[in-house]
């Protein structure tokens, strides 16, 4: 039997880490704040970030692109009719991070993503 590809980055399998860090921009887009690890917060800011670019540019073809990140499909639909017109003005900065201190049982640091308002 062969091994799992699995990447120096946390010990997790590839398809793994590309599924919890779909999830994390999911419930970020859909919820508009959640609190993570610090070094997932800086992954799932980037895609957010692109997602909301793409939100911007419009189109058959940046929706497509947006769907193959986000799960769900009406939260894809909140990406392009209420953030993307929400950030029209904005050349980039979506999210913001705030440290909240250490997480008590392994004193990973903790930290909430939001979107600006």
């Amino acid at each position: 039997m062969g091994r799992k590809a699995v990447s120096g980055k946390s010990g997790k399998t590839v398809s793994y880490r590309r599924a919890m860090y779909r999830n994390l921009v999911t419930d970020l887009l859909g919820y508009e704040k959640i609190t993570t690890t610090e070094a997932k917060a800086r992954q799932v800011c980037r895609q957010t970030e692109r997602m909301i670019t793409l939100g911007k540019k419009g189109g058959l073809h940046a929706r497509r692109q947006a769907l193959a990140v986000i799960f769900d499909k009406d939260i894809a639909e909140k990406v392009f009719t209420e953030l993307a017109p929400r950030y029209a003005e904005r050349p980039g900065g979506y999210t913001r991070i705030t440290k909240l201190g250490c997480r008590l049982g392994d004193g990973a640091p903790m930290v909430r993503l939001e979107l600006v308002k």
